[in-house]
């Protein structure tokens, strides 16, 4: 437990076996068959972990790229999109909505309280909507959003639905099979390095990206439609990552995903009890909204004083928050590898010595 810990809430520490995996000789993407035929297992494995019958896609870019593709791929200029919005992460994917000629309507709330299910409700009730977006987990704050309702809503509505659930796949259950367009990425909970997006495509996303004229060529979902059939890459892809990725969800799957999950809500809860036990108080109040994946701890304006000192003094590096909360909130990541009880502990250890 001497070596430098590093709790994030991404990119996660990646496992020595994951590591060891980027090291093996090189496939050339772009001419080898045994490459595509290696991609279509890593998106089937994908699909296990997703757990969906939709389309899978591994695009060569940080998680970032998925939001903006999705976003790029489904936008035309005059589009009214709703995005619902408790947080950092939701807010943005209006600034997505308006790089792309659309017109966002966002329904905004504070960031330690729920979605407003009933503002989406009059909100769509007086609109027609091209799609709508949110997020699962808001990473800079720690919540983890009940998608059900609001998916509800959008369902009878008839509205195509893209959801970022970076921060939580493969750590928390996501309803994936009610989202159109689901995003992922490699260095959260899969703790495999960062440089992968992965998105879950339905067939009515399908549609709707064809019917769509491109406005990009990287950030096209479209390019990729019938990679897995073809082989061909749009462009070429990521050999390394993609093999540490395989490895990652290969450990995932030797655990087995409700395990998984389950670890990860024990790392989550003894996070919160030892906030409690230090006098800390959690971002948000309400254990109905936190993360399993990543606690936001309360530390008015000490936050990058904090941060410093114990990763100069015990070797472990956390996280900021983000934008207005940036010197407000210190966080820990508990996710992936890192979602241990004893991780945790050293990390709240040195956060009260720290304090």
């Amino acid at each position: 437990m001497s070596e430098k810990l590093l709790m994030t809430p991404g990119p996660t520490e990646v496992p020595e076996r994951v590591r060891a995996r980027m090291s093996r000789p090189m496939q050339n993407p772009d001419v080898d068959p045994a490459y595509a035929e290696f991609y279509r297992e890593l998106t089937d494995k994908l699909a296990a972990v997703y757990d969906t019958d939709d389309d899978l896609l591994v695009l060569g870019g940080e998680g970032i790229l998925g939001l903006e593709a999705a976003v790029a791929s489904t936008v035309e200029p005059g589009d009214a999109v709703l995005c619902v919005s408790n947080g950092l992460y939701g807010d943005g994917f209006a600034d997505f909505v308006s790089l792309y000629g659309g017109e966002p309507v966002t329904v905004s709330g504070p960031y330690d309280e729920p979605i407003d299910l009933e503002a989406v409700v009059d909100t769509v009730a007086d609109h027609e909507f091209a799609l709508a977006t949110m997020v699962h987990c808001e990473t800079p704050t720690g919540v983890l959003n009940d998608l059900d309702p609001v998916l509800d809503v959008l369902a009878n509505a008839g509205v195509l639905t893209v959801v970022d659930a970076v921060s939580s796949l493969g750590g928390a259950p996501v309803p994936t099979d009610r989202i159109d367009l689901c995003l992922g990425a490699s260095q959260k909970c899969f703790s495999a390095p960062p440089g992968l997006t992965t998105v879950s495509v339905s067939d009515a996303a399908w549609e709707r990206i064809e019917s769509v004229e491109p406005h990009s060529f990287y950030a096209s979902l479209g390019e990729w439609r019938d990679v897995r059939e073809t082989g061909w890459f749009p462009y070429t892809h990521l050999p390394s990552n993609a093999y540490a990725l395989d490895e990652a969800l290969d450990v995932l799957f030797e655990e087995g995903l409700d395990a998984v999950h389950e670890r990860h809500e024990r790392a989550a809860t003894r996070c919160r009890e030892r906030a409690a036990e230090i006098g800390i108080d959690c971002f948000p109040a309400t254990e109905t909204l936190a993360s399993p994946t990543v606690t936001a701890l309360r530390v008015d304006g000490r936050a990058g004083e904090l941060q410093q000192t114990i990763h100069e003094e015990h070797g472990v590096l956390l996280a900021t928050g983000l934008g207005s909360l940036a010197e407000d909130v210190l966080r820990v990541g508990h996710m992936g590898y890192g979602a241990t009880v004893e991780k945790v502990d050293r990390a709240m250890d040195a956060i009260a010595a720290a304090l």
